[in-house]
């Protein structure tokens, strides 16, 4: 790809940060790094669901070479190659519509990019400037190697042809800086506006003693301590979940089961795992180059739909703990919402013959549980410092 290209399409990574980078700039809000974090959170959040969009539409490859468009920074100047590949193959990879999805996902991409180094570049200024807890730059360090990993995994996805393992591993990249980000944002809200503590404010509230004051506190501290542990198993199992989906998504296996809760009319139906859960292989190919059983794309949907009891006991639990906390109680019930959408969108892409529209927003709220466990954590862990200070 020529330096020229590679300059434009620097250039409009640029742009596309212009626009959040100046409104933050511009708002009357005192502290425009939280700001600009959670402007950093809002696009990574449309990033991962757009980059579902990208590959539920099939347009991975709408651009065969990265990070350009047949070496050009965009597809208005490759348009005579991207229609030639679409006249040879119409219904193909490469068309001029995928081709735009495509390396819109790649701007958005870039710009990210570029907020996360104005994040970096601020956090060190500041931090050098005020040694102020709130600018410390390890977070917005590992934010910057992450997007940069993120960014190969990006390039290796289109280079090795939508190898399965690739995209879900660059999946679950984009849904871990969603999390980085998410627990940056909770730490500048909590240095902002710092929780009270739980226990022995409530005793205080009820008339108790100093005595009666601390077992309260000690009571809450232990509740607290539960929840986390909920909490962090929480996040373990909507990773591995999404994890799963990734490889149903990737080895295009959504439709392998086409009807609920039965699986082909079977409650466990023939399933080839060793083909289905080989990890490295070609898209569509077993290890050995074959092409890819049915049974092993059933045993990949299979997997994914039963994991869903365990993500459903877990943050179930995790629901009905944490709404019992007055701090917490908001935070589950949103949870408690988008479990329940994501449940609705998932059954709702087998018996509806896997609509692009819901399947986005099963992406979707698998992004929205990622970022809601990822605060409710933060929350828990900080309600706990603060209770242990008091």
């Amino acid at each position: 790809m020529q330096a020229s290209s590679l300059l434009q399409l620097a250039l409009m990574g640029v742009l596309v940060a212009i626009l959040p980078l100046s409104m933050v700039w511009m708002s009357a809000d005192a502290n425009k790094f939280r700001k600009l974090v959670w402007v950093a959170v809002f696009l990574t959040f449309d990033l991962i669901v757009f980059g579902g969009f990208t590959r539920l539409t099939d347009s991975g490859l709408g651009c065969p070479d990265w990070p350009g468009c047949y070496g050009m920074a965009n597809p208005f100047l490759a348009h005579e190659q991207i229609a030639a590949a679409e006249a040879l193959m119409p219904t193909g990879p490469v068309t001029v519509a995928k081709a735009w999805i495509e390396m819109i996902h790649r701007y958005l991409a870039m710009g990210i990019g570029v907020i996360i180094m104005a994040l970096l570049f601020t956090s060190i200024r500041q931090w050098r400037k005020t040694h102020m807890q709130a600018f410390k730059p390890g977070i917005p360090l590992a934010l910057f190697v992450f997007v940069c990993i993120q960014g190969a995994f990006g390039a290796w996805t289109v280079t090795l042809k939508l190898q399965p393992a690739i995209v879900t591993i660059h999946l679950l990249l984009g849904m871990g800086l969603l999390a980085m980000l998410a627990w940056l944002g909770g730490r500048e809200d909590y240095l902002m506006h710092p929780p009270a503590p739980s226990g022995n404010v409530q005793a205080a509230v009820n008339g108790q003693g100093s005595a009666a004051g601390e077992g309260s506190k000690a009571g809450t501290n232990a509740a607290l301590r539960g929840i986390r542990m909920l909490a962090l198993l929480a996040a373990v199992v909507v990773t591995v979940q999404i994890a799963l989906g990734g490889w149903v998504s990737t080895n295009y296996a959504t439709l392998a089961c086409d009807e609920f809760p039965l699986c082909d009319g079977y409650v466990v139906p023939p399933m080839d795992f060793e083909h289905g859960f080989h990890l490295w292989r070609e898209l569509g190919k077993t290890a050995a180059g074959h092409y890819l059983p049915f049974s092993a794309l059933v045993a990949i949907h299979w997997v994914h739909r039963n994991f869903a009891i365990v993500v459903v006991a877990v943050l179930g639990l995790l629901v009905w703990r944490a709404w019992r906390h007055a701090y917490l109680a908001r935070h589950a019930r949103w949870l408690a919402l988008v479990l329940l959408l994501q449940l609705l969108t998932g059954i709702a892409t087998v018996y509806l013959d896997f609509p692009l529209a819901i399947a986005v927003m099963h992406n979707a709220g698998a992004a929205l549980l990622v970022l809601l466990v990822t605060m409710l954590n933060y929350r828990v862990k900080y309600q706990i410092e603060v209770n242990g200070t008091t």
